[in-house]
């Protein structure tokens, strides 16, 4: 029926100004109107549903309740047909007819002055409907209430200033909006194109999604949201198919959460830790983020805001009738209810990494988590400002003690010395040069476990770990570190510091070879098997902090190190005794000096001390 059998309509709203603002300023991708439609229809089979809870006198109350999608190439046209609550003739000139009824004139003046992001201003708007304009010359809805009395009615128009409703015949309960498409749009018009976008955005819709007639009708969705059901009627093989039609990833997840809170919002969830880092050619995931639902219809594919940047591995579905939309749909607005459901699950993450960490079934899995994704922790660590003690417990690291093992601070602790009032450390590049460094050599011959930290992101995470427990962490390299209280139960030092004069004699050929390649050259009592060792004058920035400015390339130099002496050390009570001016005796002082950086990884170039090397061994076998 054409719009000329019946007087026109005028829009209560600035209709085409309205639908310039929905197609060009709030829908990137123009598929979005299916996903609106078959929202639409969704709640209308809802509303249905509900009605027939108390009313028996419902028309074709027998009907299945479900919406159908057909497409007509050659007539260029879509039709989605629903079998829900319907609408009479005035129901279709009030809900069609007046986009939010009050508010489109402010929204559009808004939407003209204001120079903020269109989600901030425009509310909640029933205007889903109108995304069919994106891809729509003209719109027709033919409806019929489910009122045993009520009359079909159609509702028409181009995306004009007007419409038309006129008296029309359905049989059937129920709404059919017929699309006919813009030339630029006829794409739509393919059945496999239309199942593919009702997979993507509607394939937990509560109600079979049909997708052509006749024998090529198929239901396109999967109806069974997953995390909507009761955990306890979900097999651990259902958990694991569902995340292989997620991901498309072969290995099963190393560990999930599913989530259903009432308060204080509401929320569904299933949350996966993957078992890889690294996703498959095939797999569906391209970006971090999670799958976000809103009442079983897919707001975003990828939306990053749900969790922290540091738990961005995770994958998963979140799904909520709370969450506070903007008017296409797309966009989730700025709302105290997006923070809460954040904080709930980062939590739940948390909670669901520590249970992985205790089970003593299966330990390999949780080694496995943190070999992939331990650097993930490490970062939240370094950038949590409110709950990083909640990430302690997750760390893993090599010791002294247990070189080929994961250890956790509590294990550390565990082992800990009685009278021990500090967690030891070291900071190194490789954990091979770590076990021969000079400031281990206290430590060990007392027993003090000492932590190696070998990774990048360790100096940033130490910014943000400082204590744990009653316990501060101290990085064994520090100058001015206080030594923890000797083993009574070792034998005394057997060796003999050579004389005063000697080792004054000793520093000042050092000072005078090296210059001022080094800030200054003392004696230490923390060296037992070692030569020599570099460490940061007083007043300088700490090592971590140092490492921090080096790996982030900042306009920072390194601080011209102490060499500390070991005036008990053979080598060196050899040394005094050699010519002052002898080429052996320099190349010697050269020698330790450059083989205490390289130890401290801060070698310029280790390959041009071989001449030298090569000239103390032709020395030794003569």
């Amino acid at each position: 029926m054409s719009e000329t059998s019946a007087p026109p309509i005028a829009f209560k709203a600035e209709i085409r100004q309205l639908l310039d603002i929905l197609i060009h300023s709030l829908y990137s991708d123009r598929e979005i109107f299916l996903r609106e439609l078959v929202s639409n229809a969704s709640d209308a089979l809802n509303r249905l549903r509900f009605e027939m809870l108390t009313n028996r006198d419902v028309y074709q109350s027998d009907a299945e309740l479900a919406i159908t999608i057909t497409a007509d190439k050659e007539a260029k046209t879509i039709t989605i047909t629903d079998t829900g609550i319907g609408m009479t003739s005035q129901e279709l000139t009030t809900n069609l007819g007046t986009i939010a009824q009050s508010g489109a004139r402010e929204f559009i003046q808004a939407a003209k002055e204001s120079q903020a992001n269109l989600t901030d201003i425009i509310g909640q708007f029933g205007v889903g409907f109108y995304s069919a304009f994106m891809v729509a010359e003209s719109v027709q809805v033919v409806s019929r209430s489910y009122r045993a009395d009520a009359e079909a009615a159609q509702w028409e128009s181009s995306g004009g200033d007007t419409f038309t409703v006129t008296p029309a015949e359905k049989a059937d309960r129920g709404t059919t909006i017929t699309i006919h498409l813009k030339e630029d749009a006829l794409d739509f018009a393919d059945e496999w194109k239309l199942r593919q976008i009702v997979r993507k955005h509607s394939d937990f819709v509560a109600f079979p999604v049909y997708v052509g007639e006749g024998e090529n009708r198929q239901q396109a969705n999967h109806v069974t949201a997953l995390w909507r059901q009761a955990a306890r009627e979900i097999k651990t093989e259902e958990y694991d198919e569902f995340y292989k039609q997620l991901t498309l990833e072969i290995e099963p997840p190393l560990a999930r959460a599913h989530i259903v809170t009432d308060a204080p919002v509401q929320l569904y969830g299933l949350l996966f830790i993957p078992g890889s880092n690294q996703r498959g050619i095939l797999s569906l995931r391209k970006e971090d983020g999670l799958k976000l639902y809103a009442r079983k219809v897919l707001i975003q594919e990828y939306y990053k805001d749900l969790l922290p940047e540091y738990y961005r591995f995770v994958q998963g579905v979140v799904d909520s009738e709370d969450i506070p939309l903007n008017v296409s749909r797309e966009l989730v607005q700025n709302n105290p209810v997006m923070a809460r459901l954040k904080k709930i699950l980062t939590g739940r993450v948390t909670t669901m990494l520590k249970s992985l960490a205790e089970d003593s079934e299966a330990p390999e899995k949780y080694t496995k988590f943190w070999e992939t994704f331990g650097d993930h922790v490490k970062q939240g660590i370094a950038i949590e400002q409110t709950d990083r003690e909640s990430l302690y417990p997750l760390l893993r690291f090599r010791t002294t003690a247990q070189p080929d093992n994961w250890s956790s601070l509590a294990d550390y602790v565990g082992r800990m010395k009685p009278g021990q009032k500090k967690i030891f450390y070291l900071i190194g590049d490789d954990p091979r040069s770590m076990a021969r460094s000079p400031h281990l050599d206290y430590f060990r011959e007392n027993g003090y476990e000492v932590i190696l930290f070998t990774d990048i992101v360790d100096s940033f995470m130490l910014l943000g770990l400082q204590k744990y427990q009653d316990f501060d962490l101290q990085n064994v390299a520090a100058a001015d570190l206080e030594l923890p209280e000797a083993d009574g139960n070792k034998p005394a030092e057997d060796s003999t510091p050579m004389p005063d004069a000697d080792f004054s004699s000793l520093v000042d050929r050092f000072k005078t070879q090296l210059g001022d390649r080094v800030s200054d050259v003392r004696a230490t009592e923390r060296l037992r098997g070692s030569i020599a060792r570099l460490v940061d004058p007083d007043g300088t920035m700490g090592q971590e902090m140092q490492r921090v400015y080096k790996i982030l390339e900042k306009d920072y130099e390194t601080p011209k190190k102490v060499l500390e002496l070991n005036p008990r050390h053979p080598t060196l009570a050899a040394l005094v005794a050699r010519p002052v001016d002898d080429a052996l005796t320099q190349a010697l002082i050269e020698q330790i000096y450059e083989s205490a950086l390289l130890i401290e990884g801060l070698h310029p170039d280790p390959a041009s001390m071989i001449p030298r090397i090569e000239q103390l061994m032709a020395a030794a076998l003569k």
